[in-house]
């Protein structure tokens, strides 16, 4: 998978938001500026190009919805993240959490809950 910029990462959450949209669909959904038609359409395009997103034709118009499922890009930006900055060690990701207030200890009980329960199974 290929790395996102900020904005199409943003039109992104958006499709898997909407599960499938036309362009003018997305545009109410940008939360900071608001771009022009043809500026979100170009980030689409390039989401397709990225293979991100696929499109149905509708005569010149086009309805896009995704091809990567929004937990397989957040496993590989966490993959990537904790790589890059946390030296490979998820421990390190839990103790920055932890350290900024992030996450709480009834938080951190629910984690080993879940981490015991995988182990059983």
């Amino acid at each position: 998978m290929e790395k996102l910029t900020n904005k199409e990462e943003e039109i992104m959450r958006i499709i898997w938001k909407l599960e499938k949209a036309f362009v003018k669909e997305i545009i109410p959904h940008i939360k900071e500026q608001k771009l022009h038609y043809n500026t979100v359409s170009t980030i689409v395009r390039n989401l397709e190009e990225k293979e991100y997103v696929s499109h149905i034709a509708y005569g010149k118009t086009h309805q896009y919805y995704p091809l990567v499922t929004k937990e397989a890009y957040r496993k590989q930006f966490m993959n990537i993240a904790t790589k890059r900055f946390f030296d490979n060690s998820y421990k390190s990701v839990v103790s920055f959490f932890a350290k900024e207030e992030k996450i709480s200890a009834k938080e951190l009980r629910e984690i080993l809950e879940i981490i015991e329960n995988k182990k059983e199974d």
